[in-house]
C-alpha cells in the first residue's frame, strides 16, 4: 500500500465532514415547510397537493387547533408551524422529543422521551397526546408533526399490564435482532396504543394533517414513527411470522410474549380482516361501542379519509446537496443507496468493491450511500452503533487498498446507537493507529464497542443533536479535492 501523508488524510477527513455537514444545513426545515404550505391570512394553502385531502383548508372553520409534535425534530418542525399560523385561540398540544427546547409555547406541554429506548416521559407524552385527541370533534383540526425516532421518544404498549421496563426490553430485543426496519415496525404498530394509526384513530371526527420528516424509505412512510397517523395494512399474522424468523419470541419478557400469543390479539386500524380490539379492561357498554366502531376500520373510513400528508424533507434532499457539494469540490459523484437495510458488514464490503471498480475509471470520486445498515447483536453492547460499526469494519478491509481515501459515515440526528457521536471516520491508517493506541480493532468490532476506538484517534463524528433525522449517510471518497467546500 502506498503511504499517503497526514496532511492528505487530514484534508479528506475535513472535505468528508464538510460535506456531510453541507448537505445537512441545506435541509432546512422552515425553506421546506414554505415550499409545501403557504398560510394566508386564517387560510391554509397546499402548494403541491398530491390528490390527499382538500387542497386548502380555512382555519376558522374550526373551533380547537390542536397539535402533535413527535420524533427527534418535533421542536424545530413545532416552532415553523407556529410562526405560520398566527391563530392562537382555541389552540393546544404535545410536543415530545429528545431534547426539550430552551423556549417553550405556553399552551403546549413537552416532554423529553427516550431514545433508543424508551422512558416514562415516552409513556406520558402518549398519554397526554391520546387524552387530548379524545377531546377532539368535527370542529377539530390536528397537525401531526412527524419525525424519526418517535418510535422509542413516543409510546405506550396497548396491553396496560405491560410496565416500562418490559417496553424497554421489547425495543431492545427488537433493535438487536438484526431485522430489517420494516419488520421491527410492524410489531411496534401491533404492540403500541398510538403507533400503527392508532393515533389518528383517537380522533376520528378531526381534520387531520400530517407534516412528514421521513427517516424511512419514501415507498414506507407507514414505517415513520411506526405510522401513527397512517393506515397499516400489517397483520397479525404477519407479526407472529417475524417473530419467528428472528426467533424473538423466547427473548421477550413474559407479559409481552403473552400479548403477542393471544389469540385475541387485535389487528391494527387499516384495510384488512377485523378482530376484536383488546380492550379489557374496559366496561361492557364502552366495549360493545368500541367493538362496532372498530368493524370498519379500514383506509376508506372518517378517520383516515380526511387525513392529508405533506413530506417536506427526506434523504433523497439530503443526497441531493452532498451531491452537489462533492462535484463543487471537483468530484465525480455516484450514487448507491441498495444496500438500505443490509448488515453493516455485507454493506461494508458491497460498497468497498463499488468504490474500488468506480475509482479505477475515476481517481477523484466520491461515491454516496443513504439509509440506514443493520446490526444484529449477541451480546450486550459496548458504546457504539450502526454508522461506527460500519465504520470500523471498512476499516479493517481498506489494507487491500492504496491512495488517499476515506470512509464517513453518520446519522443525520446527530446520535448514533448508545453514543453522543453520530458516526465515524475511517481510512488506510486507522486499523494501524488503534493498534498503536492499544485497541484491538476485530475485538472492537465483535463486541460492537467501536466508538471508544474513534474517540481515541480524535475520528468520531461529533455534531451535538441536530433537530433533524433524515437517515444515516456515508460516503467513501477517493482522490484530495480541487477546491475546498
Amino acid at each position: 500500500m502506498t503511504p499517503v501523508s497526514d496532511l492528505t488524510l487530514e484534508s479528506l477527513h475535513s472535505t468528508a465532514t464538510s460535506i456531510f455537514t453541507g448537505a445537512l444545513a441545506g435541509c432546512n426545515i422552515e425553506t421546506a415547510f414554505d415550499r409545501r404550505i403557504k398560510v394566508d391570512g386564517h387560510v391554509l394553502r397546499r402548494l403541491m397537493a398530491d390528490g390527499s385531502g382538500p387542497e386548502q383548508i380555512d382555519l376558522n372553520a374550526f373551533k380547537r387547533v390542536y397539535v402533535i409534535a413527535l420524533g427527534k425534530a418535533a421542536g424545530p418542525m413545532l416552532d415553523v408551524l407556529l410562526s405560520r399560523i398566527k391563530r392562537r385561540k382555541g389552540m393546544r398540544g404535545i410536543c415530545c422529543s429528545n431534547q426539550l427546547p430552551s423556549k417553550r409555547n405556553l399552551r403546549f406541554r413537552y416532554f423529553e422521551g427516550g431514545h433508543p429506548l424508551p422512558n416514562v416521559e415516552s409513556f406520558h407524552a402518549a398519554r397526554a397526546a391520546l387524552a387530548l385527541l379524545k377531546k377532539a370533534r368535527k370542529d377539530t383540526i390536528v397537525f401531526f408533526l412527524i419525525s424519526g425516532g418517535g418510535s422509542a421518544l413516543f409510546d405506550l404498549p396497548l396491553d396496560q399490564e405491560i410496565g416500562l421496563e418490559d417496553t424497554r426490553t421489547f425495543h431492545q430485543v427488537l433493535v438487536a435482532s438484526g431485522a430489517p426496519i420494516g419488520e421491527i415496525n410492524i410489531l411496534r404498530k401491533h404492540f403500541s396504543a398510538v403507533k400503527g394509526g392508532r393515533l389518528a384513530f383517537a380522533a376520528p371526527e378531526a381534520t387531520k394533517v400530517s407534516f412528514l420528516l421521513p427517516d424511512v424509505p419514501l415507498r414506507s412512510l407507514d414505517a415513520l414513527s411506526s405510522g401513527p397517523t397512517a393506515p397499516d395494512h400489517s397483520t397479525v399474522e404477519d407479526v407472529r411470522a417475524i417473530l419467528g424468523r428472528y426467533d424473538m419470541a423466547s427473548k421477550l419478557p413474559v407479559k409481552v410474549r403473552e400479548f403477542f400469543e393471544r389469540e385475541d390479539m387485535p389487528e391494527s386500524p387499516g384495510n384488512k380482516s377485523w378482530k376484536p380490539p383488546f380492550l379489557p379492561r374496559l366496561a361492557e357498554a364502552v366495549l360493545a361501542r368500541r367493538i362496532a366502531a372498530a368493524a370498519t376500520m379500514k383506509d376508506e373510513d372518517h378517520a383516515f379519509r380526511d387525513s392529508v400528508f405533506e413530506i417536506l424533507l427526506s434523504s433523497h434532499d439530503l443526497v441531493e446537496n452532498a451531491r452537489a457539494l462533492a462535484e463543487k469540490a471537483g468530484y465525480t459523484v455516484a450514487v448507491d443507496n441498495s444496500c438500505d437495510d443490509w448488515d453493516y458488514a455485507d454493506a461494508a464490503k458491497y460498497l468497498l468493491q463499488h468504490f474500488n471498480t468506480l475509482r479505477a475509471a475515476h481517481p477523484r470520486l466520491c461515491l454516496i450511500s443513504a439509509g440506514e445498515v443493520t446490526v444484529t447483536m449477541d451480546r450486550t453492547p459496548g458504546a457504539g452503533g450502526r454508522n461506527q460499526q460500519f465504520a470500523l469494519a471498512c476499516a479493517i478491509e481498506l489494507d487491500r487498498f492504496s491512495g488517499p481515501l476515506t470512509i464517513f459515515s453518520a446519522g443525520t440526528d446527530g446520535i448514533d446507537g448508545n453514543t453522543r457521536s453520530a458516526g465515524a471516520i475511517a481510512d488506510p491508517t486507522t486499523v494501524a493507529r488503534a493498534r498503536a493506541f492499544g485497541f484491538d480493532p476485530e475485538k472492537s468490532l465483535a463486541e460492537f464497542n467501536a466508538c471508544p476506538l474513534f474517540t481515541s484517534l480524535g475520528d468520531a463524528v461529533v455534531t451535538g443533536h441536530t433537530g433533524h433525522n433524515l437517515r444515516d449517510l456515508r460516503l467513501l471518497i477517493s482522490g484530495i479535492p480541487e477546491k475546498s467546500i
